[in-house]
């Protein structure tokens, strides 16, 4: 088996992956004495533009990263196990959309720092798991907010140099997605269907079948069998005198 695609099915392979490009991108910065500060988003700048795409990648010093590296791995992660099929949407429409919020509502200033989506992932898992109806994601939305619960107090101007305009834009962006994609988050309805299997003393097999009343059905034509179509069998032999 090809090892690559072996460890690109792994939960953590492109969680660990994109975190890694955050690192390479500060290496870079460290190791050729670049500023990429400027390349951030600008608030009703053209040129802030660049940083909508730009910005989640930079990062003001290591000790900023460092804040960064963890919860955007784990957040990541959660979204790949339990979204798989939505990570890249997620992931890339978090970063355009909390970006461009940002841009518009965010005080004059350079904002950097992949917080927005950090911010983006919590809440889409979060109100994800509200809106699925499914234990599994509830119970992924009540660790969250153990978690990370404490980061609702930065989406408030509560302390200097922090972007607290690009989080709350995370926040609102996370949710709208979640809403968005609640339909393919509910827990699919099962429909159960009963199948008894009877032998008579004289090994004449027959089939009986009946609802979770208890009421015999006709299966082809009383109960459409489908992929949600749960059958359960079990046997029964009378006993022997």
């Amino acid at each position: 088996m090809n090892e690559k695609l072996k460890y690109s099915d792994e939960i953590w392979f492109y969680p660990f992956m994109l975190t890694l490009l955050l690192w390479l991108v500060k290496g870079v910065e460290l190791r050729y004495h670049f500023y990429f500060v400027a390349n951030g988003i600008m608030p009703r700048k053209f040129t802030g533009l660049q940083g909508i795409f730009f910005a989640p990648f930079i990062h003001a010093d290591l000790k900023h990263l460092w804040a960064n590296t963890i919860p955007f791995f784990v957040t990541s992660m959660f979204i790949y196990y339990f979204y798989k099929e939505l990570f890249w949407k997620i992931l890339w429409y978090s970063l355009l959309f909390t970006g461009l919020l940002t841009w518009i509502i965010a005080r004059q200033s350079y904002h950097i720092g992949v917080s927005g989506v950090i911010y983006a992932n919590v809440s889409f898992l979060f109100f994800g798991g509200v809106f699925s109806k499914n234990f599994r994601l509830m119970a992924v939305s009540l660790l969250i907010v153990f978690l990370y619960g404490g980061m609702l107090w930065y989406v408030f101007p509560a302390e200097t140099g922090i972007s607290w305009e690009g989080h709350l834009s995370g926040l609102l962006v996370g949710l709208l997605f979640a809403f968005l994609y609640k339909k393919r988050m509910l827990k699919p309805e099962k429909k159960y269907l009963w199948e008894k299997q009877h032998y008579n003393p004289e090994n004449d097999e027959f089939m009986q079948y009946f609802d979770e009343d208890g009421n015999f059905i006709d299966p082809p034509k009383e109960v459409p069998l489908t992929d949600e179509t749960l059958i359960v069998t079990y046997d029964y032999k009378p006993k022997e005198d």
